[in-house]
């Protein structure tokens, strides 16, 4: 405080203004593990807009704090390490329902839990370090294409290595009205949405205010117009589809006590009621090879009463390779057509690499690791009777996008059966579900889906939920299958458009980097 004497003789006292504090200088400038403290907390707030919670606020802001920090970092290697640290603290979040499959069987394989979540988060968020090493690259500080690179990253995780497109920044999104730009972009075009919201939340602070205000307007204003209202009303000639879940627990479902208990519960509730125009069941519901099955077909038979019959079960075929299958069986107890699951789980369905040890002398070791399932080589669309061509997806095949974007005829609808058991009651079944409603805004088509034990439902075109069976829960829906939409721009040329957009987007900001640059 400085003494002033004015004129008149009085002494004014003048305080002087102290400078704002610089937040983002004082975190960098703190020691090591709090820094990474920090942003591995920021990544797993980042983790609260993924399903079941769906805080989508919470991405944004925590992906902003991400882009601001990033502007303000003086050096190639801790920008590279904060994002990383950030990518692990998301992925730990939004993928904590990996360690399930270890619980079912927690005395033999309970140990690997811990392992598994930390080598998944921390190779998800590699990606993530890659995107930020190549931004800092091109532009040290520049938060637009840090930005841009974590998308590139995006995609290249959703392909590379047989692709892991799971906990997108995109599917924050699923639960608002922008999931419907998915008909035209795909997941990829939201993971973009998510970062441009990020960026004019940043902007808000910087010289772009204007233009930040005006975009995070627009999104608002996108958001509220295409939110879909309430489902319009089926057609009453539309066919009637029964989706059955058995609630079959995953350490009873191969237990030769439990097996024909939960498979007299799907005949039961299969044989329940008026007679539908299609009965679904789900995954592996029949706990038998199709192999040996031939009696329990004319059980069946009498159970839907005429109507057609999707269930899924293992085959094998006269090599003795075995396959995850969907079987559609007709109305006199025939099996109509098969289809073999075709993308398959690493090291959950099969050993990548088992094949290779083989034949490079290995061979005690490849039968060691088992070589597992074997993947099908036909795809679809598979015809069902009385309704029409249907797009089979047998669990994890439902979370590739770009996989249902074949060219082909136009199907009548998505066709989903999963056994969801393995991830338990927790993120898991909540995030498959979230993305099996982003498939049917893709394709502009109707999703039916049939969980083990939960959660079974029937989607709309639109990404509604018209019906559903929850978790842990027997039961069977009786639903109209509502009408498909004409088929969407994403439909017709997958993600080429987006990528497009993408890579102009990329070059011009490359360009504006190197322009400033000089």
């Amino acid at each position: 405080m400085l003494t002033h004497v004015g004129s008149s003789g009085y002494v004014f006292a003048v305080t002087q203004r102290q400078p704002v504090p610089n937040i983002a200088a004082g975190l960098l400038a703190r020691p090591a593990w709090q820094r990474c403290a920090v942003f591995l907390l920021l990544g797993g707030l980042a983790g609260l807009g993924q399903a079941p919670l769906d805080i989508w606020p919470a991405t944004i802001l925590a992906l902003a704090i991400l882009l601001y920090l990033h502007s303000k970092t003086t050096a190639p290697r801790p920008a590279v390490l904060h994002v990383w640290l950030f990518g692990i603290g998301y992925f730990a979040f939004s993928l904590r329902w990996i360690i399930e499959p270890f619980l079912v069987d927690i005395a033999r394989h309970g140990w690997m839990a811990p392992f598994a979540i930390c080598l998944m988060a921390a190779g998800a968020a590699l990606f993530w370090a890659v995107a930020a090493w190549c931004a800092c690259r091109v532009s040290l500080r520049n938060a637009p294409m840090l930005g841009l690179a974590i998308v590139i990253a995006e995609v290249t995780r959703s392909l590379i290595l047989t692709g892991f497109p799971w906990a997108l920044l995109g599917h924050v999104w699923i639960s608002t009205g922008l999931a419907q730009l998915a008909a035209f972009g795909g997941p990829h075009l939201l993971s973009l949405i998510s970062m441009i919201a990020a960026w004019a939340l940043v902007s808000l602070a910087g010289r772009f205010r204007v233009i930040g205000i005006v975009t995070l307007g627009l999104l608002v204003t996108v958001s509220f117009v295409l939110r879909p209202g309430p489902a319009d009303p089926v057609a009453a000639d539309a066919p009637v589809v029964r989706i059955v879940q058995p609630n079959a627990l995953q350490h009873q479902k191969w237990d030769p006590a439990y097996r024909d208990v939960f498979l007299n519960r799907l005949v039961t509730l299969t044989g329940q009621g008026a007679t539908p125009d299609l009965v679904v069941w789900p995954e592996t519901s029949v706990p038998y090879l199709l192999n040996y099955i031939e009696d329990d077909l004319s059980l069946f038979s009498e159970a839907v009463r005429g109507a057609p019959l999707v269930f899924g079960v293992q085959r094998a075929d006269t090599e003795r390779r075995f396959y995850n299958s969907l079987v559609v069986m007709d109305a006199g107890g025939r099996v109509q057509s098969i289809y073999d699951k075709q993308h398959l789980v690493p090291f959950g369905e099969y050993i990548p690499g088992a094949g290779l040890l083989g034949r490079v002398g290995a061979a005690g070791l490849a039968r060691n690791l088992g070589s597992g399932f074997t993947s099908g080589d036909v795809p679809g669309p598979i015809d069902l009777p009385g309704i029409g061509a249907a797009i089979p997806l047998i669990c994890y095949e439902g979370i590739f996008a770009e996989e249902l974007t074949d060219g082909g005829d136009r199907a009548r609808l998505l066709l989903l059966i999963t056994n969801d058991a393995w991830f338990g009651q927790a993120a898991g079944p909540y995030q498959h579900l979230a993305q099996a409603r982003l498939r049917a805004i893709e394709q502009g088509l109707p999703m039916v889906r049939a969980a083990n034990t939960g959660i079974s439902a029937m989607i709309d075109a639109k990404g509604r939920i018209l019906s559903q069976l929850g978790l842990d829960r027997d039961g069977a829906l009786d639903v109209a299958l509502p009408p498909a939409l004409p088929p969407t721009l994403y439909a017709q040329f997958g993600d080429w458009p987006f990528l497009a957009v993408l890579f102009l987007l990329t070059l011009g900001c490359y360009g504006l980097s190197r322009r400033e640059g000089d």
